[in-house]
């Protein structure tokens, strides 16, 4: 059990069947009345913030959520196969859990699924990927201004910014949380 006297950023916690993240707190002690404490929370599930305040003395039932490692094996229309790396068990599951990040992500790449109570909710790809240009336009010779970006299409199928040096069959190194460039690899 946790107080809402005890919030800290990053607890979980179970609030009218909602699994709940704090992102912010704020004790406050007005001169007047009881002390309150002001929140701003993240559905962890759905990804919907809301901002909400608490009496101290409410408790709340700790969430527990697991991140296991898993491996992202193969899609088939819909669905996407991951395999537990211990028990070799593959688990199907549909589009709607991956998120947008998900399009850097290669096949028999090591992936996180994250549940609770055992249903699974979020897949989170590795920070970093290595992928193929597979399709871009050649660079300009002479066209040196700076931050001069071109699209290019990768392996996955995802398509970035990068810098026109960059050519078809180089490996880059890309960011999954913001989709940006980073180097080559």
């Amino acid at each position: 059990m946790v107080t809402a006297g005890d919030f800290r950023n990053g607890i979980t916690f179970d609030m009218d069947g909602d699994v709940m993240q704090i992102i912010e707190f704020q004790h406050v002690k007005p001169g007047k009345g009881a002390a309150f404490v002001r929140t701003k929370l993240k559905n962890v599930i759905s990804g919907a913030v809301i901002e909400k305040t608490f009496n101290p003395t409410e408790k709340f039932e700790n969430a527990h959520i697991d991140r296991k490692e898993m491996q992202y094996l193969y899609n088939d229309d819909n669905l996407y196969y991951f395999m537990d790396m211990e028990t070799f068990d593959q688990i199907p599951l549909d589009a709607d859990k991956l998120g947008d990040n998900f399009k850097f992500v290669k096949e028999n790449t090591l992936c996180k699924i994250i549940s609770y109570k055992g249903n699974v909710f979020g897949v989170e790809p590795p920070l970093f990927v290595e992928l193929e240009v597979v399709d871009t336009e050649p660079g300009v010779r002479g066209d040196t201004a700076t931050n001069v970006t071109k699209p290019a299409t990768l392996e996955t199928g995802a398509v970035i910014k990068v810098p026109i040096f960059i050519n078809t069959g180089d490996m880059l190194r890309i960011d999954t949380r913001t989709g940006e460039y980073l180097e080559r690899a």
